[in-house]
């Protein structure tokens, strides 16, 4: 099993910034990606960045320039830098990780952590 331990939600002007981290433990593969997801109320899950165990990263479009990805391997844990955040960015922003293995592959969800992007 692997336990997603998220921080760093709140509120934040518009504008402005803030930086979410999460750190996993368990039983983790030595190739995996994390990343982070977001949800609005009534709408689908949808991803904002991922990185792999190698870091190769991947962005929203609508985020890139504006967000920045980075992990820790020593430590499994990955931090969004969130820039220039806007109102429609208010949402639940959840940690996300998938283990890969060489037959499948296993997803893991972090609880959670509500950004208001709000004046």
């Amino acid at each position: 099993q692997v336990q997603l331990v998220e921080s760093g939600g709140g509120l934040v002007q518009p504008g402005g910034s803030l930086r979410l981290s999460c750190a996993a433990s368990g039983i983790i593969a030595s190739r995996y990606v994390m990343g982070w997801y977001r949800q609005a109320p009534e709408k689908e899950r949808e991803l904002v960045a991922t990185i792999t165990s190698v870091g190769i990263a991947n962005y929203r479009e609508s985020v890139k320039g504006r967000f920045t990805i980075s992990r820790d391997n020593t430590k499994k844990s990955v931090l969004l830098q969130m820039n220039r955040l806007e109102t429609e960015e208010t949402e639940v922003y959840y940690c996300y990780l998938q283990n890969v293995w060489t037959w499948t592959t296993f997803d893991f969800w972090g609880q959670g952590t509500l950004v208001t992007v709000s004046s």
